[in-house]
């Protein structure tokens, strides 16, 4: 029989449990900050951003999920409603027809630029306001060390 892991730590425990819950607390500022503003979520921004740093302002779908940690279910229901909006456009794959590449429309990257001044503001109020530039680069540190495999 195997043996059960260690059970981690007290300080893992409340550091995972911080991790979460200042997550949450963040992300849930900025949304409202956003929608207090007009504007649509995160999600919306995130999408548009990786599009306008794509070459051309195109990724497959593909690409989008990996870099937003989307769904692919959330991401079609969402691409769908920002095409509807007139924000992002299907086109074809060159070479392969079962495949598409979505492009960032101008309507699009105004948005985006838009949403930024609301969002890099909130950044600054939750985030450099009670963080100094060092603590920040050391936070950035510690979570990477968490993403990386």
């Amino acid at each position: 029989m195997q043996e059960p892991p260690p059970e981690p730590s007290a300080s893992v425990i409340r550091a995972w449990g911080r991790l979460i819950r200042a997550e949450r607390i963040v992300v849930g500022r900025i949304e409202a900050e956003l929608k207090s503003a007009g504007f649509p979520s995160l999600h919306w921004y995130d999408v548009l951003l990786e599009l306008k740093r794509g070459p051309e302002g195109r990724l497959t779908p593909r690409e989008i999920e990996e870099a937003g940690l989307f769904e692919q279910y959330n991401l079609s229901r969402l691409l769908d409603r920002m095409e509807n909006e007139g924000l992002v456009r299907r086109i074809p794959f060159p070479g392969d027809k079962r495949r598409q590449l979505i492009e960032i429309t101008e309507e699009g990257r105004a948005l985006q630029w838009r949403m930024w001044s609301v969002y890099g503001a909130a950044i600054n109020r939750f985030i450099s306001a009670k963080l100094t530039d060092k603590e920040a680069g050391q936070l950035s540190a510690l979570l990477l060390k968490l993403i990386q495999e």
